[in-house]
């Protein structure tokens, strides 16, 4: 614990992570809430749309906000993201208000949450690096996660709450409300987080924002690229998720949205343990290796959902929340280690755009799939699919040391330097 009673006496870190909780918080309650109102209003099909709306456009997303990450004043582009989906989701509760809610309505509001999910999700770890040193990196990473998980558990708790109480659509003036709060504590943070000088480079390192040079770097620097690889893989079982327990609390147990929110908040309090837990380890030079060991944990425990029965259910999703979360927390220092700050919003993007563009081909499968009642063969094509890399990278990495304040341009400089001239 004292690493994070450490890192959370940097008042601009606090605030930003303050803000995340909020953020966060409200959106573990949408994702309720706006599942709820799915399954009522168009059963399993309906679901595996709402999935796609809300992981597909992060890809286009990533195109359009990575170059501005490292083009524009990073608080800014927080401030106006926030205000703006603020502003989209509260539309929902106006309609319904009005009686003239439908189900596309919810689609249209997903898919622009979707779009510009990227601009937190890639930003936050691309302004951690400016607000904490280096060496407190993993608790700063780990204390991200661990917003994460905090959020989550409350959040799907106060929206099966709020929905039995007050009906879905009001949660979602919840978000609305976080995503004001959020801009306004971004606002107090006094770091720039501005946009990122030019670094003075040589050679064929980018002078300035683009694609190409972005992408060299994670497909040269074995890092990048099997982090990026194995990561997608694993989130198209958590996709595959979005869509499978609103699916079991409503078709299997034939329950409420209390069903819904108690296995969300089950798996959400696996990834806080798991969080703590790594954020409070040393970063190691094994930080690939033990990556490894856990994805391949964390897909296999997805076989104890292969039961109908809600104790085997729960024991499968409170193990994948602790054994996944340490993935994010190690591979979140590997990241931002390894890029370069004038690359790092576009790297960010990224990697966590062709990672999160793994949710919607699970969101979409798993639509398929349960529309037949499919949904054994769903779990175990995705515990497969999950564990899998996890093997990859073990064996990739058993004798691949980890150092903190290497990139990956500096990996390759040094390779290049140890070339005989001529050769």
């Amino acid at each position: 614990m004292k690493a994070y009673l450490a890192i959370l006496r940097i008042g601009d870190y606090r605030l930003l992570w303050s803000a995340l909780v909020l953020n966060l918080l409200g959106d573990g309650a949408t994702y309720a809430a706006l599942a709820w109102i799915t399954v009522e209003e168009a059963g399993a099909a309906g679901l595996g749309i709402l999935g796609v709306c809300l992981t597909l456009p992060v890809i286009a997303g990533g195109a359009v906000v990575g170059p501005l990450l490292d083009r524009f004043s990073r608080r800014k582009l927080f401030i106006y993201d926030s205000v703006f989906r603020g502003l989209v989701v509260a539309l929902i509760p106006l309609l319904a208000f009005a009686d003239s809610l439908h189900v596309w309505h919810l689609y249209v509001v997903a898919l622009v949450y979707g779009f510009l999910k990227i601009i937190p999700l890639a930003g936050t770890p691309a302004v951690l690096p400016e607000l904490v040193p280096a060496d407190k990196l993993q608790a700063a990473s780990g204390l991200e996660a661990t917003a994460m998980g905090a959020a989550n558990v409350l959040g799907p708790a106060i929206g099966a709450g709020l929905i039995t109480l007050f009906g879905a659509p009001n949660v979602l003036l919840l978000d609305a409300a976080t995503y004001l709060l959020f801009a306004f504590l971004i606002s107090r943070i006094k770091a720039p987080m501005g946009r990122p000088e030019p670094a003075e480079t040589t050679g064929d390192a980018p002078q300035r924002p683009g694609w190409a040079p972005v992408f060299r770097l994670i497909v040269r620097d074995r890092f990048l690229l099997v982090l990026t690889l194995s990561f997608g893989a694993f989130n198209v079982s958590a996709g595959a998720l979005v869509v499978a327990l609103p699916w079991l609390a409503k078709f299997e147990f034939s329950s409420g949205p209390g069903v819904l929110g108690l296995m969300l908040a089950v798996m959400a309090a696996g990834e806080l343990i798991g969080s703590l837990v790594s954020g409070a380890v040393q970063t190691s030079e094994k930080q690939m290796l033990r990556i490894g060991v856990f994805q391949l944990l964390s897909g296999a425990v997805l076989f104890f959902l292969i039961p109908t029965a809600l104790p085997w259910i729960l024991l499968g999703l409170a193990l994948n929340g602790i054994l996944s979360a340490p993935m994010t927390v190690l591979g979140g220092v590997v990241r931002m280690t390894r890029v370069p700050n004038e690359m790092r919003g576009r790297a960010m993007t990224l990697m966590r755009t062709v990672m999160a563009g793994a949710l919607p081909a699970g969101s979409a499968l798993g639509g398929f799939l349960l529309t037949d009642s499919h949904y054994h063969g769903l779990i175990i094509a995705v515990a497969a699919l999950a564990a899998a890399p996890g093997i990859l990278t073990v064996v990739l990495f058993r004798r691949t040391p980890f150092r903190l304040g290497v990139t990956a341009a500096d990996d390759q400089q040094t390779k290049s330097d140890t070339v005989p001239s001529g050769s």
